[in-house]
């Protein structure tokens, strides 16, 4: 059953959330969902942060540091864990929540694990709607991706700031510049910071690589920082890095930014289902949100080519 409002999401707790969530597969394709996504898009209130690295790189257990301080802040916090699919039932298989730890009475805090199933991109089909309601709900929303290669780039679509992390020994700056994904960043963590030498070695690559990514003038320079989440050296870097971002979003950029977002979401939903005949039969946007927009053009589609 979809939600009366968002402000019934708000005022009911977890569990209301959670039913919120279930709605998005138990009802998807309808204009009731899409009417209420919308909404949920109208009403945002928190920051996404967007988490990505290759496995094995620490982002779950930065995943608990980051939760940790902001829960200390007073900040609400949602946090969307990608799983890699279980091949028997395609759904997650919990990993990365199993390292997340939280307190479950805590009214404050909420974790959805998502199951990336056959998407290549690093996120969920559901990761979208489900993040877009939390964005409604909490202060800071935080995705944190299934470990990925050189091309993913699907969190940049959820996130309005992206953190890339990447580990001692990850390769030299020419390897850098051959993943697709450091065209993406906004911050840069270089993990296990606690290695020494060879953290730094791995953050002066870093930097490298980046004076040879071309970016458009006035572009936000990513800023590279040594973390450890163990021991907690540079988280207090991490977080000003993260702010600074934010407040360079706040200057007229975050609405380009989320627009710019909602396009893609809808481009990539029609070319799921329908290809490249779909994508350009697009006609010109329709409904008063991306979600709603989205119903019409798929009801459209399917007119066409069934």
């Amino acid at each position: 059953m979809v939600p009366a409002s968002i402000e019934a999401v708000r005022s009911g707790g977890k569990r209301a959330l959670a039913a919120a969530l279930a709605a998005i597969e138990t009802n998807a394709g309808t204009p009731e969902l899409a009417a209420f996504l919308d909404a949920a898009c109208r009403a945002a209130k928190g920051a996404t942060l967007g988490l990505t690295g290759p496995p094995g790189v620490g982002k779950s257990t930065l995943t608990n540091a980051l939760v940790g301080s902001w829960r200390a802040a007073g900040e609400t916090v949602g946090v969307i864990a990608i799983d890699p699919s279980s091949r028997r039932t395609g759904g997650a298989l919990l990993g990365d929540r199993a390292r997340i730890s939280t307190n479950p009475e805590d009214r404050g805090v909420f974790v959805r694990s998502m199951a990336a199933r056959d998407r290549l991109g690093g996120l969920s089909d559901q990761t979208v709607a489900a993040m877009v309601i939390m964005r409604a709900v909490f202060d800071r929303v935080l995705v944190e991706s299934v470990g990925i290669g050189q091309s993913e780039a699907d969190v940049a679509m959820v996130a309005d700031t992206v953190v890339l992390c990447i580990q001692p020994g990850s390769g030299d700056s020419l390897q850098f510049m051959k993943a697709g994904v450091m065209e993406l960043p906004d911050v840069i963590a270089v993990t296990k910071a606690d290695m020494g030498a060879p953290a730094r070695r791995a953050k002066a690559d870093v930097e490298g690589a980046l004076t040879l990514v071309a970016r458009d003038p006035g572009a936000w320079p990513a800023p590279v920082v040594l973390v450890s989440s163990t021991t907690g050296e540079g988280m207090d870097d991490l977080a000003r890095a993260i702010e600074a971002h934010r407040a360079w979003l706040g200057e007229g950029r975050l609405d380009a930014r989320r627009a710019a977002q909602e396009a893609q979401w809808v481009e990539e939903a029609i070319r799921t289902r329908f290809g490249t005949a779909g994508t350009a039969a697009i006609r010109p946007a329709l409904g008063q949100g991306p979600f709603r927009r989205e119903h019409d053009i798929m009801t459209r589609l399917a007119a066409r080519f069934g």
